[in-house]
């Protein structure tokens, strides 16, 4: 413990590096956002990343052409960053342009994550228009949890990171994947206004998540499975994943009869038998606990959404 207090306190022994670590408090930031905020060039501002992170205080993830810095997870490092938290409410000048940069930084990644929000949401709007309202799906999936707090939840598509925001209190820590760089960028600005630091966006596969087996006990997967060419594979992967006595709750739609949905918005499936969803999970060693539909008002010409709850036993291997 002493060992470790003294490297990062080494590590912080520098005016732009407690600037750096100050700025990662409120979120996770590119190379360049850093350089945009302190008018420090690249060689600088990675050379002192690079120095946080050997003494584990920050970590590094790429993605794409861009590398995200986010503060590391340890208790030493936690304590430090509360009382650097406390100083920075102090009236120091360059902390508080820094902050002011800062915001402004934001303020661009959120006009960038709106244009294509805008773009996307017209085709949302539709869809949504033909089945329960999002609000009544987010009910249902928050009441199929229960009661239950979980220690990590993983959120499956993230889109938006609108699943991340209504569970947020029920989870200790949060982490959303998507392929989509665009709607990661949607998702880190939501989290950003929302107040959620301490919640991640990573870009991955649903079928390669960046985890061990075991080390989420909440896997939220909203309106995603339809997208995926072989959702057999992906559920097993969730399942890989997620710890005994964990749960994954899952939001599709019911098989139907919209075809327009594969050729104008690239749906892989047009929904999904009930049978078949609940066979899919049981092959994963999961067990289905409810597989309830969301009926529209007009059945007719609606869609259902399916809510499933299913559960990792205890004692099964993955």
């Amino acid at each position: 413990m002493h060992a470790e207090l003294l490297t990062k306190l080494k590590a912080l022994g520098e005016p732009t590096r407690l600037r750096i670590v100050t700025l990662l408090l409120r979120g996770e930031l590119t190379v360049s956002e850093i350089m945009q905020v302190l008018g420090q060039s690249q060689p600088r501002v990675s050379r002192h990343l690079k120095l946080l992170a050997d003494a584990g205080l920050c970590e590094r993830y790429p993605e794409g052409g861009w590398v995200f810095y986010r503060l590391a997870r340890s208790r030493v490092g936690e304590r430090l960053a509360a009382l650097l938290e406390e100083m920075a409410r102090s009236d120091d000048p360059e902390i508080a342009r820094d902050l002011v940069r800062l915001n402004e930084v934001r303020r661009l990644r959120a006009q960038t994550a709106q244009k294509y929000f805008e773009v996307a949401a017209e085709q949302w709007a539709k869809i949504r228009g033909l089945h329960f309202s999002e609000e009544a799906v987010e009910a249902a999936m928050l009441e199929a949890a229960g009661d239950r707090r979980f220690r990590l939840h993983l959120d499956v598509g993230t889109g938006t990171g609108r699943m991340l925001e209504i569970f947020a209190e029920r989870a200790e820590d949060g982490m959303g994947v998507d392929l989509s760089r665009e709607m990661l960028t949607v998702a880190r600005s939501k989290m950003s206004e929302a107040g959620l630091v301490n919640r991640l966006v990573r870009q991955a596969d649903a079928t390669a998540l960046p985890l061990e087996p075991g080390a989420a006990d909440l896997i939220t997967v909203h309106q995603v499975l339809h997208y995926l060419d072989a959702p057999e594979r992906a559920i097993a992967e969730w399942a890989r994943v997620l710890a005994e006595g964990g749960l994954l709750l899952l939001a599709d739609f019911e098989t139907h009869g919209f075809e327009e949905f594969a050729s104008e918005y690239h749906h892989a499936h047009l929904g999904f038998g009930r049978a078949e969803l609940k066979s899919w999970l049981e092959a994963a060693g999961l067990t289905v606990r409810s597989l309830e539909p969301l009926v529209p008002a007009k059945q007719e010409d609606g869609l259902t959404v399916l809510i499933c709850v299913a559960e990792k036993p205890t004692g099964k291997p993955s």
